[in-house]
């Protein structure tokens, strides 16, 4: 656990107000941890997607949505897991503010068996990861080192279905198309024209 805890003085505040003090120190002592537990490891590598909150350095928040098909998220240790960073719209809003501010927290949520489960800690970036040869279509591999985990009431998840596939999510399988953006006439001439993200909209 880092030395300064999961609160600072603005929860402190208003759990004081709320009377919610005792019960969140609680919590914290008894479902922070920093090692991925069995059934954490399984909701990881079985999700098709989840949140990215990531800050630049001036303390500017951004959150994105990752999403891929299941395993592309990998616990590669007991305190860290990794992720591909695929095609997206090239402004590198997370992954930038990464290179200024490597602290992170991920959100993933099992809608079927409602669920949730926090992790912050520290990211870094490598295109040499013995990891990008996994997965096809990658630009980046991501790994995070884990300092918090720790479930979340998941009273307030509605439960939904997994509908479909999306045909954009990289695999082995197949190669994606192109997305429709990427075919409009104003985005044309400012394409990618190497990398992963290249392509032809012809």
């Amino acid at each position: 656990m880092t030395d300064a805890g999961l609160y600072h003085e603005g929860n402190h505040t208003l759990q004081e107000q709320f009377d919610s003090r005792r019960i969140a120190d609680r919590l914290e002592e008894v479902t922070v941890h920093q090692r991925f537990l069995p059934g954490e490891r399984e909701m990881i590598e079985g999700a098709y997607m989840f949140f990215l909150a990531t800050a630049d350095a001036g303390g500017w928040p951004d959150v994105s949505y990752k999403g891929g098909l299941p395993g592309f998220v990998r616990v590669v240790s007991d305190d860290t897991l990794a992720f591909p960073n695929y095609d997206g719209n090239g402004m590198f809003k997370s992954l930038g503010n990464l290179l200024v501010n490597p602290k992170v927290g991920l959100l993933f949520i099992d809608f079927e068996d409602p669920g949730r489960m926090r992790v912050q800690g520290t990211a870094s970036l490598s295109a040499d990861d013995p990891l990008m040869a996994d997965f096809p279509g990658a630009q980046l591999i991501v790994r995070v080192k884990a300092e918090r985990i720790f479930p979340n009431c998941p009273r307030y998840v509605h439960r939904m279905h997994l509908v479909e596939e999306s045909i954009y999510a990289p695999s082995g399988r197949h190669t994606p198309p192109v997305p429709d953006w990427k075919r409009m006439p104003v985005f044309n001439d400012a394409l990618p024209q190497r990398g992963p993200a290249a392509c032809d909209t012809d």
